[in-house]
């Protein structure tokens, strides 16, 4: 029986997140596979086995129970944001030669980083929304100046946040300039964005032995001016899935999603997510680490396709194993 953790936790606003994404993951996991979970804190590392939560060894990657000394040799990285959508565990785990699922440290890196993967899939001829890069290190230019290259409204992010941490929709130019504040309170740099008025839909997306797979399509629907956080964890969207759109907009939005996991060399479980404007789907982002929690989409899209989460994740083990 091979004995996998599931890290989770991390360094930022998304810890909570992580655990119930990692939880509902190990409720869920192949039988054959004894699955723990793996808590990262700033504080150092621990496992929980049972009620047990006992010190973890991260250079070893064991842990000691009953006198004896049990070593995990299979990982899934399942921390949203720092230090796991980010790629750096993943670097990590390759050191010290431990396997893992996820998608690789390149993967991560430029997955995580909004405006970085962006201008990479623009490279390759995808559709994705006009922007503006800041960093903190560099004056950036007035609301007006941002509203005169995009327009209005633009929505402001943290280019390496998730879960809708520190994004605002400005509507005015006066606003732009505290949006921007606001998301330089959760990352080092920023993007705005011009703003796209469609369908936001959203495309799941894994490899089995047969190849990529895609998952059926969620269409969101929030309450809010966006797709914040209250949205998405309190109730405050509809996630219609299926999409309702065509069939023929749905295998084109499914190519394109199995084309940006071919080309971001992605592994495990991915989910994408598109403006369709007129008919042309617009990238907003890509989530090589995506939300597993009773809440979260994915599950839902596991549900609509027919399989389980226990089925989706064996074919994962399957093909990544292989």
């Amino acid at each position: 029986m091979k004995h996998v953790g599931i890290i989770c936790g991390g360094y930022s606003s998304e810890y909570d997140i992580s655990v119930k994404s990692a939880t509902t993951i190990r409720d869920q996991f192949p039988a054959f596979y004894q699955a723990n979970l793996i808590h990262l804190t700033k504080d150092g590392w621990y496992i929980e086995v049972g009620d047990e939560k006992l010190p973890f060894d991260e250079r070893s990657f064991s842990y000691d129970i009953g006198g004896q000394n049990q070593k995990v040799n299979l990982a899934i990285v399942y921390i949203h944001g720092d230090p796991g959508e980010n790629g750096k565990i993943q670097g990590y785990l390759d050191m010290i030669d431990i396997p893992y699922l996820n998608s690789g440290p390149l993967a991560s890196g430029l997955s995580f980083d909004k405006w970085f993967c962006n201008q990479f899939l623009k490279g390759f001829g995808l559709n994705v929304a006009d922007s503006i890069y800041l960093t903190s290190s560099t004056k950036s230019p007035t609301g007006i100046e941002i509203a005169d290259r995009l327009g209005l409204p633009v929505f402001v992010k943290p280019c390496d946040s998730g879960s809708s941490y520190g994004i605002s929709r400005a509507n005015e130019s006066s606003e732009i300039e505290k949006a921007v504040k606001f998301a330089f309170q959760e990352g080092e740099t920023v993007i705005v964005e011009g703003f796209l008025d469609g369908t936001e839909v959203t495309c799941g997306v894994f490899r089995s032995k047969d190849g990529v797979k895609t998952l059926p399509l969620t269409e969101i629907v929030t309450e809010n001016e966006f797709f914040d956080f209250e949205a998405k964890y309190e109730g405050l969207s509809q996630e219609i899935t299926p999409a309702r759109i065509s069939d023929e907009l749905t295998i084109e939005v499914q190519r394109i999603s199995s084309e940006i996991y071919l080309l971001l060399q992605c592994r495990s479980i991915v989910r994408i997510d598109f403006m369709l404007v007129d008919g042309v789907p617009f990238i907003i982002e890509v989530n090589t680490i995506p939300g597993f929690s009773p809440e979260s989409i994915i599950p839902k899209m596991i549900e609509e396709s027919g399989m389980t989460a226990t089925e989706v994740w064996q074919q994962i083990l399957d093909a990544e194993l292989d």
